[in-house]
């Protein structure tokens, strides 16, 4: 069987395996989609795949919805993955009892390649961009596309070059955003809902506060009217809604390749991109999902609450997400990632099997994260955090990895800690000091990048964005030579771009240092330290 257009008309054959396919009229579903679009989405990944692009297919087959959505990314998934299989892709959602769903999803009806040097594609993203009917962008592009600078705070080369050159040939990621921005205004200032759905704490204005840089740098240079930094602060044309998005979706797993292959489905393998991250035409990922947007798009939506993704107002986003994100799964997720590599576990589930790993995680979940969460109304956050830990991420037929989830924790902690220790640094009734955990995960984060595991073997870090600007501070520290380590460290604690807080100010960076000190004694001292204190 051909994932193709032409390979699904054999219905019967993909439905005899088990598969459920498209039920609407895909080619019209296409035409209609390209001539009237209504959301394109940035950063069509696994996430993505699993979830938004599931949901509109399921309204699709309910006649709920007419038109699809239209993908942006880069040029290597595109033309090695997207295009080849006529955009559709397979959904392979993994239950906790072991049951396996199985979906073609065709929801997704183009993919445009997001390159200014690309006259063609950025043409088309350019007619997209001024057509009335384009209610929203959206972006699942990871919390490190947003960052404009680098660990020293300095602008990035491509950022600064966009910078001062304005919008007419942009190379950064977001500077192409903007100019596209700058290209919907110019052709009659159409409203647009701008909608971040990243794992990014209010991520709404990290949009805004990266798009509106490059809006004030270009209206102070010239090369833009100044009627676009206003364009681009006027809630009633353009919003940058906050969101919370929450569906685990590990990279392509072998077992599911094989699975496809056994069922004869042709040319699913899994590429190796030249950034080292895995794409395919499937994805695997769990039952549960949860999308909380804020309801604030000026020029309309898509009914997407009948499809499960709730909107609501602001403040009840914020305390869904600050739940979320910087209490009830992102932090024990990172917690996991970097002990799990230092441990040499191949999967997060097998984790929740160690005693230590176990209750590092319960004590940093509910034990100190739990004290500064406010109650969001829809959704419970001790239940969330119940499901989380014995039901979610112990799932054994979840191929999710330590290694993966390590990616770019520099852009991860600062959100998925430094918010509690403020949390904690500004409310009277608590107490820094009784932060115990939090700064042996910050410890461990930092032994982690050592690239030594437990066993004093060289270690292979995951990518990272400012691994090169981390590493120095590094260089000269090794297993069981622990002298002036904080004198080392100290730039590095009180980085609020890294930690989200000074972590001298906030009180416990001697802490960290102790534990880090402890973690890097020799060999066998992450587990030694982890028995000892947790």
């Amino acid at each position: 069987m051909k994932l193709t257009r032409e390979g699904l008309k054999e219905k019967e054959a993909w439905r005899a395996k088990g598969y459920r396919i498209p039920e609407y009229d895909l080619e019209k579903v296409v035409k209609d989609t390209k001539e009237n679009p209504y959301w394109l989405h940035f950063g069509a990944g696994n996430i993505f795949k699993a979830f938004q692009a599931n949901v509109v297919q399921n309204l699709l087959n309910e006649g709920i919805l007419d038109r699809g959505i239209i993908a942006v990314g880069n040029a290597e998934s595109i033309e090695k993955v997207s295009r080849p299989h006529d955009e559709l892709n397979i959904l392979m959602t993994l239950k906790a009892d072991g049951t396996m769903e199985k979906t073609v999803v065709g929801s997704v009806v183009e993919s445009c390649i997001l390159d200014a040097e690309n006259i063609p594609e950025y043409e088309r993203l350019k007619e997209i961009f001024v057509k009335d009917s384009l209610q929203m962008i959206s972006f699942t592009i990871t919390e490190k596309a947003y960052s404009l600078v680098d660990a020293e705070g300095e602008f990035l080369p491509a950022v600064a070059e966009d910078l001062e050159n304005g919008p007419e040939k942009p190379k950064s990621y977001m500077g192409k955003v903007a100019a596209l921005l700058y290209h919907r205004y110019k052709n009659g200032e159409k409203p647009l809902a701008v909608v971040s759905m990243d794992n990014c704490s209010h991520n709404g204005d990290i949009l805004h506060n990266t798009i509106n840089t490059f809006s004030v740098k270009w209206a102070e240079l010239g090369v833009v009217e100044q009627g676009f930094v206003n364009y681009i602060n006027d809630r009633n044309k353009i919003t940058f809604p906050w969101s919370m998005i929450d569906k685990i979706t590990p990279r392509p797993h072998e077992s599911i390749e094989h699975i496809l292959k056994e069922d004869e489905v042709e040319g699913v393998e899994p590429i190796i991109t030249a950034r080292k991250t895995y794409i395919a035409p499937y994805v695997n990922a769990e039952e549960s999902e949860y999308l909380v947007i804020e309801d604030a798009f000026p020029n309309g939506r898509p009914p997407l609450e009948k499809g499960g993704i709730m909107f609501t107002e602001r403040g009840t986003v914020d305390k869904v997400e600050t739940m979320k994100v910087c209490t009830c799964l992102n932090p024990l997720h990172t917690t996991l990632a970097v002990y799990g590599c230092l441990l040499n576990y191949e999967r997060i589930c097998d984790e929740m099997k160690d005693p230590q790993m176990k209750r590092l995680v319960e004590r940093v979940g509910y034990d100190e994260g739990l004290p500064v969460v406010i109650h969001p109304g829809i959704l419970e956050p001790k239940e969330f955090i119940d499901r989380v830990l014995n039901i979610r991420i112990p799932n054994p037929f979840m191929p999710d990895t330590p290694q993966r989830i390590a990616t770019d924790t520099s852009q991860k902690v600062g959100i998925r800690f430094g918010g509690t220790i403020r949390a904690y640094m500004d409310n009277p009734n608590l107490d820094v000091a009784e932060l115990k955990m939090i700064p042996l995960v910050l410890a461990g984060w930092l032994r982690y990048l050592m690239g030594v595991d437990d066993k004093g073997n060289k270690m292979e870090l995951s990518p990272d964005p400012l691994l090169e600007s981390l590493q120095p501070y590094f260089a000269t520290i090794k297993l069981g030579d622990v002298d002036f380590v904080e004198a080392k460290l100290k730039q590095l604690l009180e980085s609020e771009t890294i930690f989200g807080v000074n972590l001298y100010e906030a009180g416990i960076a001697k802490l960290v240092v102790e534990y880090f000190k402890e973690l890097a004694a020799g060999p066998g001292a992450v587990r030694a330290t982890l028995i000892k204190y947790v």
